[in-house]
């Protein structure tokens, strides 16, 4: 890892009037419109920030905003970056990193994901309580800076108990249905076959996606709380599977859109009693 491009990059957001902001939140696919919510607002594209790489995904629009949801500051990154695209684990995870020295404390991430476990539907959303990393890499491998966190960073509490909790109640008060599960990693961008559907059923998955766990794994070893909601935009039923389609996926994910924005802004404004 790259302390001094990390830094440049955090001197450069300074400069643009981002620093010391406690609160982040990642929008994955189909995601993007909270973004529209935020006041007093500073959109700057990833293209101008040193070293950031750039989403080449339809629906990530890739913009870093600075502003206000709820009275709280938060920085959000509409747009995140993928291992099927090409990147390594280090690019995928160095917006992470430089939330660290904008002294962020609590990260909420966004995704689209299948449903493995069949009582979940197509529309609904599930916090992620737990995850299985699939993916052939990560983002600690090779040497470790002291400075971004320890060598050998606990996971027993990925998913921070509290934010979890804050989210659940907030579900319960707006009556949405908040399902939760373990959350397994794909490298995509290809689906799974029947046969790999079933494996991650008995591997203990209820939802698979092919985000999420890489920024989960940095910003814990960085000292950053996470909480994690999918948006379940199919269902993968091994014994009755329909070809998936992209663009419906997108518009599935757009229509629980609301859902998950009004339990985001829940949630933020709950931090305030935290």
């Amino acid at each position: 890892m790259n302390l001094i491009e990390i830094k440049e990059a955090v001197d450069f957001l300074n400069s643009r009037g981002v620093y010391k902001v406690e609160n982040a939140i990642i929008l994955g696919t189909g995601l993007g419109k909270l973004a529209d919510l935020v006041t007093n607002s500073i959109v700057i594209p990833y293209s101008e920030i040193p070293h950031f790489p750039l989403s080449t995904v339809e629906s990530h629009s890739g913009n870093l905003i600075l502003g206000k949801l709820e009275n709280i500051n938060v920085i959000i990154f509409q747009g995140r970056f993928h291992f099927y695209e090409g990147y390594s684990m280090e690019e995928i995870v160095f917006p992470v990193r430089v939330l660290k020295f904008l002294e962020v404390k609590n990260l909420f991430i966004s995704n689209a994901a299948g449903a493995i476990n069949l009582s979940f539907k197509k529309g609904e959303l599930m916090l992620i309580k737990d995850h299985i990393n699939l993916f052939p890499k990560h983002p600690l491998r090779g040497s470790n800076s002291d400075e971004l966190g320890v060598r050998f960073p606990d996971m027993s509490d990925a998913y921070d108990g509290a934010l979890n909790e804050l989210v659940l109640s907030s579900a319960k008060k707006l009556n949405i249905n908040l399902n939760q599960g373990v959350y397994i990693s794909a490298q995509g961008p290809m689906l799974e076959t029947p046969a790999e559907y079933r494996m991650l059923v008995k591997l203990g998955g209820d939802a698979v996606g092919m985000s999420t766990i890489p920024e989960v794994i940095a910003a814990r070893h960085v000292g950053i709380k996470c909480c994690a909601i999918s948006v379940l935009t199919d269902e993968c039923d091994p014994d009755d599977l329909k070809p998936i389609d992209i663009e419906e996926i997108i518009r599935i994910a757009g229509m629980a859109e609301k859902k998950l924005i009004d339990l985001l802004l829940a949630a933020l404004s709950g931090l305030k009693i935290l």
